[in-house]
């Protein structure tokens, strides 16, 4: 079986001729395993169909700082577990928004300008004017084939709100992202939801609806905090959205690299064992990588 247990019964919207496409290159065999390696904050290596995905690249070192708009910066606590030139060939980026913390400086300085990006609009003007010549747009519940062979990827794009109605006009548009990947005309492999960093509204209790059965949930948590307002989920929400979109597994990321994360990953574990979730949730630490072969 390819990249899990567990085969799913075709999306909703089969993809037509108007559905957007990346074609990529046809290279090699599809790797069976599949695997999600945790960089650290929320970059993610996916290996899944042959495909190999890299999410919010941000590869900062202790102590470095990133910009997170209007002159503030953020401070990095940790290293990332490799650098960009240790990572094996990227067919794809997915940009959840343009914040430091998630496109750094050595992002925008060592990336292939070339790599397909799929991002919000709004980073994917801000990608452009900075030589990216590949870059995708998707709104809200749009969504994108990407093509490799036999082997197919869709991502479509999930809602988020970056902070609470005062501040999120002044920060970047959000998206998160199912991506759901497919061999041939099969049923689809595996299927994973990337929050991106949003708090919990009202709009993502569309997700269960639309994607019933999601084999796994990455979560963007850590209590950011910018001016003192919470910006990211905390434990609790954290929570919330688990009990929302009711994934078979979830991890946590995005919870201590930086200073203005607030919520400690104990908080999330605390929260998770009193809402008796606990067999739900994997952790990772920074290195460490969750088979996408297992149950």
């Amino acid at each position: 079986m390819l990249c899990g247990d567990v085969m799913h019964g075709s999306h909703m919207n089969e993809i037509t001729n108007a559905t957007p496409r990346i074609v990529l290159p046809a290279a090699g065999s599809p790797d069976p395993a599949g695997s999600v390696l945790f960089i650290g904050t929320a970059t993610l290596l996916i290996r899944c169909a042959g495909f190999t995905v890299l999410t919010d690249p941000n590869f900062v070192h202790m102590h470095e700082k990133v910009d997170i708009g209007y002159g503030m910066t953020a401070t990095r606590l940790t290293d990332p577990s490799m650098d960009i030139a240790d990572l094996p060939p990227i067919d794809l980026v997915l940009l959840s928004h343009f914040h430091g913390d998630h496109f750094d400086q050595v992002a925008e300085r060592e990336l292939d300008k070339a790599l397909p990006i799929v991002t919000t609009a709004e980073a994917a003007t801000a990608l452009r004017e900075r030589g990216f010549g590949n870059v995708h747009a998707l709104e809200r519940w749009n969504e994108i084939a990407v093509e490799k062979g036999d082997a197919s990827l869709r991502i479509t794009a999930t809602p988020g709100r970056h902070g609470p109605p005062v501040v999120s006009v002044a920060l970047p548009d959000v998206i998160g992202t199912i991506l759901e990947f497919q061999k041939g005309t099969g049923p689809i492999a595996q299927r994973l939801y990337i929050t991106g960093d949003t708090l919990v509204i009202d709009d993502l209790k569309e997700i269960p609806q639309r994607f019933p059965d999601i084999d796994l949930a990455l979560l963007h948590i850590g209590g950011g905090r910018v001016l003192g307002m919470l910006v990211t989920m905390d434990d609790k929400q954290g929570v919330e959205l688990l009990r929302i979109v009711e994934p078979k597994v979830a991890i946590p990321i995005h919870y201590d690299d930086y200073d203005v994360f607030k919520s400690p990953l104990s908080d999330f574990q605390a929260a998770v064992e009193a809402a008796g979730l606990a067999e739900r949730v994997r952790y990772l630490r920074r290195g460490d990588s969750y088979p996408l072969d297992a149950s």
